[in-house]
């Protein structure tokens, strides 16, 4: 009778003859001998200590790795770091830590000379706020210039600098025309100078405390009292002192003018300014032609109106002036914003820092974002000068009134209408505006009033008619447009669909003087 083993723990006592070869055969039968004598307990311990030991011994299959497995192990092991590759990281480590100090410097310094300058958080810079606009979509500022940081310049508080920039954000164009500072105004209200006086004495009139309340104040007053008198919405006011052109011209490596007498003179000489080197030297003596001017140069430019002999260059005094301010800021804006300059750490603080000591104005903080691209993205032929005085357009001249000599308007003291109608001219975004092609009406209808009407009509799209009278006796179409000349084409194109006529072609029926460049005759059939 065979022998049963019970299984201990899902193992099966192995049998003599097994695979597990002969030694294991003898000793299993031993066991079993022992069993006999032993507990049946020994004999299936034994024999399960036995059977792990065989499995232990028999050899794993040696997987195989893969190729793709070879090269994901090989990268995780970590090969030792050349004395080259740690250079060059250490070097890059140090590079990006002088760029994070040196960017942050320069904010350091915007936000200490924006806590100076702007109005509202210093921490709005880094917004990007679109600036205010007219009823045109520009936006108008007012720099007033005085002599407060020279101590010994007589009328120090006078704006004798005061130019108007008109910025269209979106089509990036540029229109400066400067204020006369010698303008004859009425305040408003009681000055120094009495009710009325040269507008350069505004400024100190609006408030004479020194805060920056009263600083605000001045500005705002200035601005309105200007907007007024050339029919613009002012939404900005800048203030800067002399030193400002000085520090700025220096700060950017100086800039380069084109310099040139007024009249037809063959240069430019002031000897206002040399006692500076005990009349040894010329400040602002050049002939014609384009200069490099470091700061003390531009300033005394920038001062220099012919007002003590020997002078010459200067005939027309602050008007002369006035040119020479405007083409050393467009000089300093397209030195500040070039790439040389914006990339160069040293002359970019010293700008700030020009600006944050010597300037004051209402800008926001949120808005200085977006006045710096806009003034990037302006090219110098999109930058246009007006000048009120000297050309055939004139609105101002000089003269004499209350027994002082002063620039008044062309129409008459405190008739500002011409003035307004040419700066509007020349900012609207109405190209019928700024054409502004004089215009006459002929009323050829049997209809009393009937020019006017159309004339009214004319004026409230922009059109510039300067007359309105009857047509001689005839026989007219019901709208004949005639053109003279070949200038604003705008005009005649908006005519032209405006009536849905054709625009004639000769001379009408009228004889036609000064700059008239359209003449339109209403016929009896209208």
């Amino acid at each position: 009778m065979k022998n049963k083993y019970t299984s201990t723990d899902g193992f099966k006592p192995r049998r003599a003859g097994s695979s597990l070869g002969e030694e294991h055969s003898k000793k299993h039968q031993v066991s079993i001998k022992s069993a006999e004598k032993g507990s049946l307990r020994n004999i299936e311990r034994f024999d399960v200590n036995e059977s792990l030991k065989v499995i232990g011994s028999i050899e794993k299959p040696v997987k195989k790795i893969s190729r793709r497995q070879r090269k994901r192990i090989a990268k995780r092991v970590k090969k030792p770091r050349s004395l080259k590759y740690k250079l060059i990281r250490g070097f890059l480590f140090l590079l990006g830590l002088a760029l994070i100090l040196v960017a942050g410097y320069t904010v350091y310094k915007i936000v200490i000379a924006g806590g100076n300058v702007l109005q509202g958080n210093v921490f709005d810079v880094f917004q990007s706020q679109p600036l205010k606009q007219d009823s045109n979509g520009r936006s108008n500022f007012l720099i007033l210039g005085t002599s407060e940081d020279d101590v010994n310049h007589d009328g120090a508080d006078l704006t004798d600098s005061m130019l108007v920039v008109s910025v269209d954000q979106n089509d990036n164009d540029v229109y400066m025309f400067s204020v006369p500072r010698d303008l004859y105004v009425e305040y408003g209200s009681a000055c120094a100078e009495g009710y009325s006086g040269k507008i350069n004495s505004y400024f100190s009139c609006v408030s004479a405390g020194t805060d920056a309340q009263d600083e605000q104040e001045r500005l705002t007053g200035v601005q309105k009292l200007v907007g007024d008198i050339f029919g613009l919405d002012i939404q900005y006011g800048v203030h800067v002192n002399r030193t400002v052109i000085e520090e700025a011209v220096d700060a950017v490596g100086g800039i380069d003018v084109d310099i040139q007498g007024s009249n037809g003179d063959s240069g430019v000489l002031d000897r206002s300014f040399d006692g500076a080197c005990n009349n040894t030297c010329y400040y602002v003596k050049y002939d014609n032609g384009v200069y490099h001017l470091d700061g003390v140069h531009a300033l005394y430019l920038a001062q220099a109106r012919g007002h003590s002999a020997p002078t010459y260059g200067l005939s027309n005094s602050n008007f002369d002036r006035e040119k020479n301010q405007q083409k050393i800021l467009i000089a300093l804006k397209e030195k500040a914003t070039s790439t040389g300059t914006l990339t160069n750490l040293t002359a970019v603080t010293k700008l700030i820092d020009a600006f944050g000591n010597n300037l004051r104005t209402n800008i926001q903080t949120n808005e200085i974002r977006t006045i710096m691209q806009v003034t990037s993205d302006i090219k110098s032929e999109d930058i246009h000068t007006i000048s009120l005085f000297g050309d055939d357009d004139a609105v101002v001249t000089t003269g004499s009134y209350g027994g002082a000599s002063v620039v008044m308007p062309i129409a008459g003291i405190y008739d500002y209408s011409d003035i307004q109608s040419f700066i509007l001219k020349n900012l609207a975004n109405n190209p019928i505006t700024r054409e502004a092609a004089p215009i006459i009406v002929l009323n050829g209808t049997d209809k009393s009033g009937f020019g006017q009407v159309k004339a009214d009509l004319l004026t409230d799209e922009g059109f510039e008619v300067k007359l309105v009278d009857n047509a001689p006796d005839g026989v007219y179409e019901k709208v004949e447009i005639y053109h003279i000349g070949t200038e604003s084409s705008a005009t005649a194109d908006k005519l032209s669909n405006m009536f849905n006529v054709a625009i004639k072609e000769g001379m009408p029926p009228i004889d036609i003087t000064g700059d008239v460049q359209f003449v339109i005759i209403f016929g009896a059939t209208s």
